[in-house]
């Protein structure tokens, strides 16, 4: 089985299985954005449990 590498550069599963995602909005445009919401996007987002499944599919060895 191959691992879908767009997936894999997007997201970790954690140790309890459940899969991790960077939060959007922290790649550009950064003067406009406040301290405090630079900070709040360095953290790291749970993906929703609905779609868990399909991604934990694309890795398969995750």
């Amino acid at each position: 089985m191959k691992t879908n590498k767009a997936a894999s550069k997007r997201f970790r599963v954690s140790g309890t299985g459940r899969v991790r995602r960077p939060k959007q909005g922290g790649n550009h445009g950064m003067q406009e954005k406040s301290r405090k919401r630079l900070r709040r996007l360095r953290k790291n987002d749970m993906v929703d449990k609905t779609l868990q499944k399909k991604i934990r599919s694309l890795l398969p060895y995750g």
